[in-house]
């Protein structure tokens, strides 16, 4: 069914009952829930109809509507009832839904690259912070939806890829979603995705640590949910540069912006002969040196570090080198994504991965091996 012909179909259903929802409309028209919805978005825009919450309602005092006559054109059966451009270009802003896990660390520049790209198209985010709880993030998304918006930009607290109860909700979702720093399940077939490839980041940091000689290469981090990607990136180095297993110990994850145990255990670290470290994330990296220094042990003479999120890796009395996420332009890709699904529900799905960059400050030191590229070729070994 044409684009017209369902919005002639949704304006005569509202003529003859005043009111119209979404749902049914779909249902009847035998189209997508996304695609009405935008239908609705355009008849409003041309001002035919009020949009509501999970539908619309007529304009006030709009007379009844008359089914349009077909009219006969030369070498065809009809012709498409000609719009002014004006009443095909106006549209109401687009309101985008943003739920993300906290706001205090790591997502504030998300959030700002999402309300900057949001501002350049005319639309706007309206924010809730589900505080790593899925109770709440069901709560907070169905405030959201109640208050109208017209996508979801999603960080749910758990990995949809490993909590079956996330890919369930997120399923029944009845507005276009984009997963911001998460990845859809394949069982997920209507949710697109934006995040950082954080497994090529620990990757970038195992493989500049071996390139300034250091054999074995340790990963030591709080519980996340970007945990699993860095222990695969940190492995892939290992086995693409044929280096030994370098110490991995993972600590329980602790307060928003406070350490974990992890400064607790430097000696356990010497011990084990710990002289390079990828270190998840920046707050811990800065206890743990801090524990270091005080324990005489020179940074990066006796010890290199890598710390991974590039919060606060720079404000440290060492700089620290870190991987760092390209935090902003995740939100705002998230953002165009979002709106590129509401402007055309049938395109085709997109997941996208940003690659993070390693910023080289002092906490490493050293001259690299294999000269000024930041990653050897597959299967190097070091010198």
């Amino acid at each position: 069914m044409l684009a017209e012909e369902r919005h002639e179909a949704i304006l005569q259903e509202l003529s003859r009952k005043g009111s119209v929802k979404v749902a049914e409309l779909a249902a009847g028209l035998g189209v997508s829930a996304v695609t009405i919805r935008h239908d609705v978005r355009e008849l409003a825009g041309r001002r035919l109809l009020v949009r509501v919450h999970g539908g619309a309602v007529s304009m006030p005092d709009a007379p009844p509507r008359k089914a349009p006559p077909e009219e006969p054109v030369p070498g065809g059966q009809g012709r498409e009832r000609a719009e002014p451009d004006e009443a095909r270009t106006r549209r109401e802003p687009y309101v985008l839904g943003m739920l993300v896990p906290q706001n205090a660390y790591y997502f504030p520049a998300v959030i700002r690259g999402a309300q900057a790209a949001a501002r350049e198209l005319g639309a706007r985010v309206t924010l809730a912070v589900s505080r790593y709880d899925l109770k709440e993030d069901r709560r907070q998304v169905a405030q959201l939806r109640s208050s109208g918006v017209d996508g979801l930009l999603l960080t749910p607290s758990e990995n949809p890829t490993l909590s079956p109860a996330t890919q369930q909700w997120v399923n029944e979702l009845d507005v276009p979603v984009v997963l911001v720093e998460r990845k859809a399940a394949w069982s997920m077939p209507a949710v697109e995705q934006v995040a950082t490839d954080h497994a090529y980041g620990a990757y970038l940091a195992t493989c500049h640590l071996a390139r300034l000689r250091h054999e074995r290469v340790a990963l030591l981090a709080c519980e996340s949910r970007t945990t699993p990607w860095i222990r695969e990136g940190h492995e892939l180095a290992q086995r693409a540069l044929g280096l030994p297993a370098g110490v991995v110990r993972m600590f329980p994850r602790a307060a928003v912006g406070a350490p974990t145990e992890m400064g607790e255990h430097v000696g356990e670290f010497l011990e084990e002969g710990v002289r390079a470290a990828l270190v998840h994330n920046d707050v811990d990296a800065l206890s743990l040196v801090r524990q270091l220094r005080g324990r005489g042990v020179s940074i990066p003479d006796d010890m290199a570090i890598v710390t991974y999120d590039d919060e606060v890796a720079s404000l440290a009395d060492i700089p620290l080198t870190a991987v760092s996420p390209p935090k902003e332009e995740v939100g705002a890709a998230a953002v165009r994504m979002l709106v590129d699904r509401l402007n055309d529900p049938d395109r085709p799905l997109r997941s996208l991965l940003l690659r993070p960059e390693l910023r080289i400050r002092a906490s490493c030191g050293g001259t690299p091996v294999w000269g000024s590229g930041a990653t050897p070729s597959e299967g190097a070994t070091p010198a």
